[in-house]
């Protein structure tokens, strides 16, 4: 595979009197001056940097970092933030179910230069998190550059001008804002936009339905019938998280799933002794950070079909979750045939000890139609029903939720229609001037992905500081470098679990299309490359 830089598209300026416009078209003829000496940027220091608009959608993990990265680095820049939601911190503060949490140790949940001495527990939850960003962006005065409350609607490349036309809708007012920027960068995330699970009849069902990604929290569960639809992560965090609260509770599982932590990396309640240590202690939080990451980084192995340690792990956490399920049936139900990690991995923490509780009930199987009372399933048996929750997960296709239109017209809502095919998990063909943080084929399940972000951001930068010192109006991947980078993807696939059949969202939740969603390699392979 041929170099990013050797892919790289960039349009050189030319002269044409005195005005910077696309390379290949015809010289005009001038009168009396030169036109190199009406070059507008003659007079001025080598890399002498020019004004800079930034435009970048989403305050999140990505917004974020980005923000605080430009900040530090830049000069002769302005940078405004839209995001759609009334604070920033993105996913973190949208996503507020009974027992969220990430499952990534908290330690390596962090910017690499902002550690956090007092997280509760090895797996934080979604509101420590939350506060987390927030206290970043207060700490670093981001806030300045963000504006809540507004959501891009619409972005259209000017070739003739060589800047973007960005709209935006104020949730508050309704009104659309237009806006301009030179750069465009798309930090929305992939995990964003939820959706309902189709199932007929869902809009015919009279209790109460509720979605882990757009939670209620006035509904009460207390001494309700509650059912769960779905076990993937959200699932299997908010089974045991409301279990105890509710009269009873049926959860629907179609798919059988791997559920375990990974070895050293167990849920753990930090101690008053350990917090002190982490915040007094030279260097021992940041051996402890190492440790996770390393542990974390060399998990690649274990995702390739038929390596040693993918055949020991997968004894290992079968015995694990026989023990723990104490069940032969719901052993043989819910322990996948496929590679572990095919799914991405969650620890589950009181997952499977809480299905076997006295107030749970497992239906395996298909869901056939929604009933006005509750859940018809394949067994022929219908199950009434309170409360309804959908831990169904979003849409993961990578295309846009808005038109991105960029050379000639191309919308790359259509150009990504039946496959997402970017490039190095940042950019697009025929997209100028544009980055999305954790695009189609980025390490966003082979490593700490915090580490994945900031790399993305340090490219970013280096492609604005050419923008912004060099003759370049514009840069995007040639459609060469696209193939070549997804031939090499599809290839590296083969080798690995992520390909096998297994539902998965790596796979814009299929279970034999293509592993859009992944990195072919490490994280350690992502940074280095």
């Amino acid at each position: 595979m041929s170099s990013a830089q050797d892919h790289l598209a960039s349009g050189q300026d030319d002269v044409r009197n005195g005005n910077l416009v696309p390379s290949g078209q015809a010289e005009p003829a001038t009168k009396g001056r030169s036109t190199r000496l009406m070059h507008s940027r003659l007079g001025t220091p080598l890399h002498h940097e020019r004004d800079m608009r930034v435009i970048c959608i989403g305050a999140g993990a990505s917004g974020l970092c980005f923000a605080y990265k430009l900040q530090r680095s830049f000069e002769k820049f302005s940078l405004i933030v839209y995001e759609k939601n009334a604070e920033v911190s993105g996913t973190w503060y949208e996503n507020k179910y009974p027992g969220c949490a990430c499952d990534v140790p908290a330690h390596n949940y962090t910017y690499s230069w902002e550690p956090k001495l007092d997280w509760t527990a090895v797996y934080a939850g979604s509101a420590e998190i939350n506060k987390y960003f927030n206290d970043f962006a207060v700490k670093n005065g981001l806030h300045k550059y963000c504006k809540v409350n507004h959501q891009v609607v619409g972005a259209r490349w000017d070739d003739k001008k060589g800047h973007w036309e960005v709209q935006i809708t104020d949730l508050k007012t309704g009104n659309i804002v237009n806006d301009q920027c030179d750069i465009l960068i798309n930090a929305a995330g992939i995990l964003n936009a939820w959706k309902w699970p189709d199932l007929p009849g869902l809009s015919e069902y009279k209790g109460k339905l509720l979605h882990s990604a757009n939670w209620d929290d006035t509904v009460e569960l207390e001494g309700k019938h509650v059912g769960l639809i779905g076990n993937g992560s959200s699932g299997i965090q908010i089974l045991p998280a409301i279990q105890p609260k509710v009269a009873s509770l049926t959860t629907f599982i179609r798919n059988p799933t791997w559920v375990s932590p990974v070895q050293g990396l167990e849920q753990h309640v930090y101690s008053e002794q350990e917090k002190d240590d982490f915040k007094n202690k030279p260097g021992h939080l940041l051996e402890y950070r190492k440790q996770n990451e390393t542990a974390l980084d060399t998990l690649i192995e274990l995702f390739m079909a038929n390596s040693q340690a993918q055949k020991d792990t997968r004894v290992l956490m079968t015995d694990q979750m026989k023990e723990k399920l104490g069940n032969d049936f719901l052993a043989q139900k819910l322990i996948p045939q496929w590679g572990v990690g095919c799914r991405r991995l969650t620890p589950g923490i009181n997952y499977l000890e809480t299905l076997t509780a006295h107030n749970v009930k497992v239906v395996c199987g298909e869901i056939e139609v929604v009933t006005d009372k509750g859940c018809l399933c394949d067994d022929g048996k219908e199950y009434p029903l309170d409360v309804l929750i959908c831990a169904t997960g979003f849409d993961t296709s990578f295309r846009p939720r808005f038109p991105i239109v960029g050379l000639n017209g191309v919308d790359l809502r259509e150009q990504w229609s039946k496959e997402s095919l970017g490039y190095l998990g940042i950019a697009a063909a025929n997209i100028p001037n544009y980055f999305v943080f954790l695009g189609p084929s980025c390490p966003i399940g082979n490593g700490p992905v915090i580490s994945a972000i900031e790399a993305q951001a340090d490219y970013m930068l280096m492609f604005c500081d050419r923008w912004q010192t060099e003759n370049i109006r514009s840069f995007a991947p040639k459609q060469e470098a696209v193939d070549d980078f997804v031939e090499f993807t599809d290839d590296y696939m083969k080798k690995t679990v992520w390909d096998e059949e297994c539902r998965s969202w790596y796979k814009n939740n299929s279970s034999s299309a293509r592993v859009s969603a992944l990195w072919p390699g490490s994280s350690l392979h992502y940074m280095e490359f």
